[in-house]
């Protein structure tokens, strides 16, 4: 005799950046043990793999390419995903660094956190269409979660950013020609940003620098001291300390 079926709740989703509609299903009970052994080895590489499983296994949209999507989608969308399979609040401690009578306090802060009330602090103004010269200008897109792995098996801080500008060009105008990043080689493009001047980097830089990022502002009181605190946690990995 066959053993009974347990439904499984679908939940929709909006993603930030991509704007993609996805439809998903809380992660299974194996599922999550591969990812807690992946968190508690701190192997980023099996991390990053463990978390494009789950939520290739989980989503239910078809033609969702979890490497496709912005790196930032894939936080949340992860976000989401363990709110729904776990538990919405996780508790997070923090470490009070009020000076009192000349010694940090070091009272050990905890509070909760609601895991759908965090979103994504998108930046004001659109840096991604970048005037190089006055013929050339490139055009930036935000790095695919695909990028990361790349990134991971590179030892070169400075390879690292050049790949990933690389990674990142959706495409170079000329003033009469379009040059789309996926039409020319990762060593053509890589060159090319090694020959900008410093002025021309440095707005490239600035749009890394500016990127959409999860962000949730904390306020908590210190129980020892009294002192007031204003915590801004940002990325995926400080949700879960």
């Amino acid at each position: 005799m066959a053993l009974p079926k347990i439904d499984t709740p679908i939940y929709d989703l909006t993603l930030p950046l991509s704007n993609k509609q996805i439809r998903f299903r809380p992660f299974l009970v194996k599922e999550q043990k591969n990812l807690l052994m992946a968190m508690e080895a701190d192997d980023k590489d099996s991390i990053e793999k463990n978390v494009k499983q789950v939520l290739t296994n989980c989503t239910i949209t078809e033609g969702i390419n979890i490497e496709k999507l912005p790196v930032i989608d894939v936080e949340y969308y992860f976000l989401n995903l363990r709110a729904r399979s776990v538990g919405e609040l996780i508790e997070n401690s923090y470490k009070c660094n009020n000076e009192v009578n000349g010694e940090i306090c070091n009272n050990v802060m905890k509070t909760s956190l609601n895991i759908l009330d965090i979103k994504v602090e998108m930046p004001e103004n659109d840096k991604s269409l970048i005037q190089l010269t006055d013929d050339i200008t490139i055009k930036l897109r935000y790095p695919e979660y695909s990028v990361l792995k790349k990134i991971t098996q590179m030892d070169n801080v400075s390879d690292v950013a050049f790949e990933m500008i690389a990674e990142c060009v959706d495409y170079i105008y000329d003033g009469e020609q379009y040059y789309y990043g996926n039409e020319v080689s990762q060593k053509e493009m890589v060159e090319f940003i090694e020959n900008l001047n410093q002025q021309q980097f440095q707005k490239i830089e600035e749009f890394f620098s500016d990127m959409p990022k999860l962000e949730k502002k904390i306020e908590i009181k210190c129980s020892k001291c009294s002192f007031q605190h204003n915590i801004d946690v940002q990325g995926l990995e400080n949700f879960f300390g």
